[in-house]
């Protein structure tokens, strides 16, 4: 190949390197941190159950160490209205979820209520947004759910196809969770792929703002693992 050739195409690929590099730098700008990966600074869970190990957030229960109820870590260092959140999970046994927009019952019960990206060892639920001691299942997996001002859940089309999302789920290995929540606008995406899309106008009982925790479900002996949590607050937008 000559040599003008051979110079443009590396030079090529650098650009195409370098372009790729900033839009990364763009994807990641105005996210931040909030697990240092060491301890369990800035959360709070019942120390039997919830740890830090492989530098990561760790639930575990035993045949001999059950939790009776579903218990919860939660973030203490704000609240969540809109916002953006990424992080991996990974889960051995059992059923799991992250928390959003949610609340405590009871102070200093480690007890939540709420929106929950749910998820489990089996696979059948990962994706699908539940509301924990509320109104149960919002939208399954694969579903687009506008749900009426009377509550009423209404079809408004489908996401990511059910094969394609359970074939992206890697079990019991780091599976990858993104949550967009804007005004009362919900996104949930798994490895990339969209898994559920909601708008809630039950005014009366969607919820705008509240906490961020992590599920320990009760049951069978399960671990439950997240890192690399990343959040990006944005500005609230009116539904």
């Amino acid at each position: 190949m000559p040599r003008l050739i051979t110079n443009t195409v590396v030079a090529l690929n650098l650009l195409l390197m370098s372009a790729a590099v900033a839009r990364a730098d763009d994807a990641d700008k105005g996210f931040t941190s909030i697990f240092n990966g060491k301890d369990l600074t800035g959360w709070s869970g019942r120390p039997d159950f919830w740890s830090v190990q492989d530098g990561a957030i760790t639930g575990q229960t035993t045949k001999e160490k059950p939790t009776n109820g579903n218990t919860f870590i939660i973030w203490k260092d704000g609240k969540l209205g809109d916002f953006e959140l990424r992080l991996k999970f990974r889960i051995v046994g059992g059923n799991s979820g992250i928390q959003y927009r949610s609340r405590e019952v009871g102070e200093g019960s480690w007890v939540i209520a709420g929106y929950q990206a749910d998820f489990d060892a089996g696979g059948g639920w990962t994706g699908t947004l539940y509301e924990e001691r509320a109104r149960g299942v919002l939208a399954k997996r694969g579903s687009k759910v506008v749900i009426g001002a009377d509550g009423k859940k209404e079809d408004a089309g489908a996401t990511t196809s059910e094969q394609e999302i359970k074939d992206s789920i890697k079990n019991e290995d780091w599976n990858d969770y993104r949550i967009v929540a804007k005004g009362n606008h919900l996104q949930q995406y798994v490895n990339g792929n969209l898994t559920v899309d909601v708008t809630d106008n039950q005014a009366d009982k969607r919820a705008m703002s509240g906490l961020l925790a992590l599920q320990l479900h009760a049951g069978p002996p399960m671990t439950v693992q997240f890192k690399d949590i990343q959040l990006k607050n944005s500005p609230a937008s009116a539904p």
